[in-house]
């Protein structure tokens, strides 16, 4: 199975099951770390795997454990890419240097799907899924990576992320006219139904003892240097600025 195809038909499982998201940093005492996007959709593996490999064909009954880096799927789309507005090549850009796994195993019930990558500091990073988003344009609109007119990730945000040793925050600033357009838009209705039962965890684990959190859902580790929190992944879509959270560190 081409790198693409096996990506293509990981994306389609995942826009049409339930699924549970997670978004992982590992933050070091210098600055640098890894950070990771998890997608779990083993729970309807467990209800539905027969049916969903018969209705996803020969493929999806195979036993998968493949990783690749996005600059080795690129390579082989770039005539596609080339094609792009360089808004789009851009953002595609920023996906070279993610490591992917995915793992699908039929006997097992599981379906796991990770991309990750380590950064020098949290400022390089970006929304992942919504740089995945753009990934549809590559065959010209929606397609089978993104069988959603919306695109799995497009939540109409630019997401941030800063750390100083004193302070963490994360931050969607939403765009009010994408969010206009989107609410004319009936396509809208249908992503919020197929994710109504998927959830958005964020993880994230410091170097230094939590003083405080602005969520007040926010559960700590026992050495209070790490959080999850939980959101329903319509949360993600439609209101992403409630991921939103400023973390202050004990001196």
């Amino acid at each position: 199975m081409k790198l693409y195809n096996l990506l293509s038909f990981s994306f389609l499982f995942a826009t049409l099951t339930s699924c549970t998201f997670t978004e992982n940093i590992y933050i070091n005492d210098n600055g640098t770390g890894k950070f990771s996007v998890d997608m779990d959709g083993s729970a309807l593996m467990e209800m539905a795997g027969d049916q969903i490999g018969n209705q996803m064909g020969a493929d999806a009954k195979r036993n998968i454990d493949s990783t690749f880096t996005f600059k080795q799927l690129l390579a082989d789309k770039k005539d596609s890419i080339s094609k792009l507005s360089p808004e789009a090549q851009n953002e595609i850009k920023k996906l070279e240097d993610l490591v992917v796994n995915i793992k699908m195993n039929g006997e097992k019930k599981e379906f796991l799907m990770t991309f990750g990558k380590d950064f020098k500091n949290v400022n390089e990073l970006q929304d992942i899924l919504q740089s995945m988003s753009t990934l549809q344009k590559l065959e010209g609109g929606s397609n089978a990576s993104n069988p959603l007119p919306g695109g799995l990730g497009t939540n109409n945000s630019t997401l941030s992320y800063t750390y100083d040793g004193k302070k963490f925050t994360r931050k969607a600033t939403i765009d009010k006219q994408k969010l206009t357009e989107k609410a004319k838009d009936s396509a809208a209705d249908m992503s919020k139904m197929v994710f109504a039962s998927s959830n958005y965890v964020l993880k994230y684990h410091f170097p230094k003892r939590i003083k405080k959190v602005s969520n007040p859902s926010a559960l700590f580790s026992d050495d209070r240097k790490s959080i999850t929190l939980q959101y329903s992944f319509t949360d993600y879509m439609e209101n992403p600025d409630k991921l939103n959270f400023d973390v202050e560190f004990e001196k």
